[in-house]
């Protein structure tokens, strides 16, 4: 058996490649003056920057002209569509698509937050899929100040206390207006959706700062659109700061990785149930620098290809 399986993949050595899975990164570096980076993995565990850590894309719009916690989704077609935060108190988020993560389309200025007078910003952009309207969301962090349920010491942090808030579109052409996403009893960002078997998984940070909380908790819908519980789980990071989670399923486990940023690190848990989670922070390896993305899946065919640059 082993000599055919063997004989089968030297005539056919395509097929082996077409099986394996690649895993894509996109990060921003510094203050993300520079734009977008690519890091891969073929094992969820080690990640080399592609392109010799040079950006990809470089940003044009925003008050500063920044491009922060990218996410890329990839849509059912084949097409990339990635937003990011465009600076610190910018009311918009940036928006650009492409069909092989080396040309992009035109950068444009999605307003989410610009019909809100007192708003402060619009923090860590996500894109999320709901099967059942057959829209995408764009969900992001926003303070509105006097709007929410007070934190202790949030002046202390610029008077942040921040909410998700989302728009919808079928095409990233048209939006619906901004609605509350998710308001909880504490103040939130960085929240990502992570789908599995009929569950939607929203991991989000806990930005409290008294008690200073700052780590990765977990709440799940039936749907992207939520509603999600705000009694959401205890902390599945460690006794250390974790902020910018992403997740994504390689081989039996789902991996969640996180910005260690006091640390000036990346970490990781990952688990088997969505239930139990081990923190592998110790075996993970990163490109160095490496700040707040998102990790996805592509072919092994595309990752070859932005290996050559």
């Amino acid at each position: 058996m082993k000599i055919r399986s063997l004989v089968f993949l030297m005539l056919f050595p395509f097929l082996a490649i077409a099986q394996k899975e690649a895993y894509l990164f996109s990060y921003f570096i510094k203050n993300g003056e520079d734009g977008l980076h690519f890091a891969y993995s073929t094992d969820g565990l080690t990640w080399q920057a592609l392109k010799g850590g040079k950006s990809f894309l470089q940003p044009l719009i925003g008050k500063d002209k920044l491009m922060r916690d990218p996410c890329i989704y990839q849509d059912k077609n084949g097409t990339f569509h990635m937003v990011w935060t465009s600076g610190w108190w910018d009311k918009i988020v940036g928006y650009a698509s492409s069909k092989d993560l080396v040309n992009w389309s035109e950068q444009k200025a999605i307003s989410v937050m610009e019909h809100e007078p007192t708003a402060k910003n619009s923090w860590a952009p996500e894109i999320a899929y709901d099967k059942q309207t057959k829209l995408f969301l764009i969900f992001w962090a926003t303070t509105i100040p006097g709007r929410h349920t007070d934190v202790a010491d949030s002046e202390k942090e610029k008077g942040l206390n921040h909410r998700m808030y989302y728009v919808t579109t079928p095409d990233f052409k048209t939006f619906s207006e901004t609605k509350m996403y998710f308001n909880p009893e504490f103040s939130v960002i960085d929240a990502t959706i992570f789908e599995k078997g009929k569950d939607y998984y929203m991991f989000l940070k806990n930005e409290n700062p008294k008690p200073a909380e700052k780590n990765i908790r977990i709440t799940k819908a039936n749907s992207a659109l939520g509603p999600f519980p705000t009694q959401v789980s205890a902390p599945i990071t460690g006794d250390y700061w974790a902020e910018g989670p992403t997740a994504i399923e390689v081989g039996e486990y789902v991996y969640v990785y996180f910005d260690k940023y006091t640390q000036h690190k990346y970490g990781a848990v990952r688990s088997k149930d969505m239930k139990t989670w081990e923190d592998v922070s110790d075996q993970v390896k990163f490109p160095e620098g490496i700040r707040h993305g998102t990790a996805f899946k592509v072919s092994s065919s595309l990752l070859e290809s932005l290996k050559k640059l």
